[in-house]
């Protein structure tokens, strides 16, 4: 049987973290998966921006595609699970997508792609079920599992390939609800500078009566205003927009044409872009 390709987003990033993901996914799937660190001060920002890019690039194929796996994996703990978040599963247009279960990075999904559910596993209810019918697990290897704060290694690509498989395992459905978020945040500074948004320029505070934006310009501490356009060549050299950018569904970008944006007006992943001068 022909295994679909991985690619894993993940803030566990050290290059021995991902030297580890990297060894075990190819084991199970047999091919070495695309992993992708999440770094920065907001990774679930950008794992929210990049699971939605993901999603989309695999669309506009002309015809039938083949079906990938989706891997996403951030793991703050905050105390309120017992070992960590929950892990849950979907499937769109065909690809699997195992995700860590997070409001921020799903939200996105339920707004510009329509998913209106999740299924959420647990970690030792899945083991079990999979000890019981297919796999062959101890009940040590069970308990080293459900146990270790590794989640994203040992459970999560053994999940994703059961569920490749068409194994059933246990889980209970979780409706996905579109974001409530007024604030506009930079969800990814990509290497040329630009500040990705995290939703169209038709939705960003007061675009709808004005050409231009106040924007918050960190270095100088005080707001700017910025023009709008239709897209990066129309702004002129070397001077500050407001685009249609490449990710999302038509997300904004703030860009400087011929420089960084993120340098000019000091901002990084994660900052909130309007209305914090007061």
């Amino acid at each position: 049987m022909s295994l679909p390709p991985v690619v894993s987003l993940t803030d566990c990033a050290d290059p021995n973290a991902l030297a580890r993901q990297s060894a075990r996914i190819a084991t199970l799937f047999g091919a070495t998966p695309t992993v992708l660190p999440l770094g920065g001060p907001d990774p679930e920002g950008a794992a929210a921006l990049t699971l939605l890019d993901l999603l989309r690039s695999t669309g506009l194929t002309g015809g039938p595609a083949l079906p990938v796996v989706l891997l996403v994996n951030i793991a703050p703990r905050d105390g309120h699970w017992p070992n960590g978040v929950p892990f849950c599963y979907f499937r769109y247009g065909g690809h699997l997508v195992v995700t860590t279960l997070s409001r921020r990075v799903l939200a996105p999904l339920a707004t510009r792609l329509g998913v209106t559910e999740v299924q959420v596993t647990d970690v030792r209810q899945v083991l079990q079920a999979a000890a019981d019918g297919w796999a062959e697990l101890t009940p040590a290897e069970i308990e080293e599992i459900a146990r270790t704060q590794f989640r994203s290694l040992w459970y999560v690509p053994l999940l994703a390939r059961w569920l490749t498989d068409g194994r059933t395992v246990p889980a209970e459905p979780q409706a996905v609800h579109p974001s409530t978020d007024d604030d506009v945040r930079i969800a990814v500074v990509d290497n040329f500078g630009n500040c990705k948004l995290d939703r169209p320029p038709a939705e960003l505070p007061g675009h709808d009566s004005s050409q231009t934006l106040l924007v918050h310009n960190r270095r100088e501490g005080r707001d700017v205003k910025v023009r709008c356009y239709d897209r990066l060549p129309d702004v002129p050299l070397g001077e500050p927009g407001i685009t249609v950018g490449s990710s999302g569904t038509g997300f904004a970008e703030l860009v400087v044409r011929g420089g960084s944006a993120a340098e000019t007006f000091g901002l990084r992943q994660g900052d909130r872009v309007f209305g914090l001068a007061g």
